[in-house]
């Protein structure tokens, strides 16, 4: 269960969702129960009725940034930049910011980039992996130009041409209800599903919805390249956990009610305090928590979360919930009934 092939799986290329259901609760729903190893089909809108009263759902309130910039460098040559740090961020200060940086050849220490709105950019540092530190310069800073030119940063496996005319859909559709403090460059997926008329239905259910925030950066989908899953490292992301939020957890726990987490990287945030005391408390930090099969989960009782790649870590968050195989079961099931994948596709609740 620690081989990099056992979280392989097939996927016909058509049921990788390229645009979002018409309506945010009519995505289907995967509902699997761990005790009885079941399965059921179900549309998320039903989501109430398959919670209880007292179930606490935790969810996270990070807003995407529209952080991909088209450029060009100083020979003509084109140039993609995804931003990864934003003014979210604590250590972020002045324009200064390290991004991914795509072009038909790399840009040396001290080049130019020049962006729309007379916004340009020196490379002062690179890294490994496309990485590179920029100095933005120019009459409009870098947090409202990306507002205004920026695109979406959509996962790649979601087809876009430079001018797609479904990207000020994007702009509305890859992001939540919940998103409120800006700082990620991935959107929480199982979040897309929520909308305002399910959040009326699951308070009139008893069910409590409560906040976190975890900026999702790239190194949560870096590629894994080790044999033994439990050696692979992702890049640390920063959390805040507020008082109400510890609170609610606090006394579902202690009166045995359940706290189920909308999300991975919620789970990745309750885990990474609940392994550091016993009570949860306000905190802000990072976590670079990998969890694995066999890690001890000792916060959420349930997850909704939607199907994610072959071979990344969350698969193996998923896995080590649900067990690796009931996890191959579930996604063999949702491929036969030709579930939607990925970030634009369908969800799954496991309890």
């Amino acid at each position: 269960m620690y081989h990099i092939e056992d979280y392989d799986y097939d996927l016909p290329e058509e049921l990788i969702a390229q645009v979002p259901a018409s309506e945010r609760d009519e995505s289907r729903l995967l509902f699997l129960e761990r005790s009885g190893e079941s399965l059921s089909d179900h549309f998320f809108f039903e989501l109430p009725r398959l919670l209880k009263a007292g179930d606490t759902l935790v969810v996270n309130n990070t807003r995407v940034v529209p952080a991909r910039l088209f450029g060009w460098k100083q020979s003509g040559g084109r140039v993609e930049v995804l931003v990864l740090e934003h003014s979210g961020h604590s250590a972020v200060q002045g324009n200064t910011r390290w991004c991914l940086l795509r072009s038909s050849k790399r840009p040396k220490k001290g080049s130019r980039l020049f962006f729309d709105n007379q916004v340009q950019g020196v490379v002062e540092s690179t890294a490994e992996d496309g990485l590179v530190q920029i100095m933005f310069e120019g009459p409009q800073p870098l947090d409202s130009l990306l507002e205004e030119k920026g695109t979406m940063p959509l996962p790649p496996y979601i087809r876009r041409l430079k001018e797609d005319g479904r990207a000020p859909a994007d702009r509305e559709r890859y992001q939540t209800v919940f998103a409120k403090r800006a700082g990620a460059i991935a959107c929480p997926t199982a979040r897309l599903h929520f909308t305002a008329r399910l959040m009326d239905a699951l308070l009139q259910a008893g069910v409590t919805l409560v906040p976190l925030t975890l900026h999702v950066g790239h190194g949560t989908f870096k590629p894994v390249r080790v044999q033994d899953i439990r050696h692979h490292r992702v890049g640390k992301e920063e959390y805040a956990v507020g008082q109400e939020t510890a609170d609610a957890i606090n006394a579902a726990k202690r009166e045995g009610r359940r706290v189920i987490a909308v999300g991975t990287t919620v789970v990745r945030t309750l885990e990474t305090l609940g392994g550091l005391e016993s009570i949860l408390r306000p905190s802000q930090g990072t976590t670079d928590l990998l969890i694995t099969p066999g890690f001890e989960f000792k916060v959420i009782d349930g997850l909704i979360t939607n199907f994610h790649l072959p071979r990344s870590s969350l698969l193996f968050l998923v896995s080590a919930f649900s067990g690796l195989a009931l996890t191959r079961k579930a996604y063999e099931w949702a491929v036969a009934k030709a579930y939607r994948f990925y970030s634009y596709g369908d969800a799954m609740l496991i309890l």
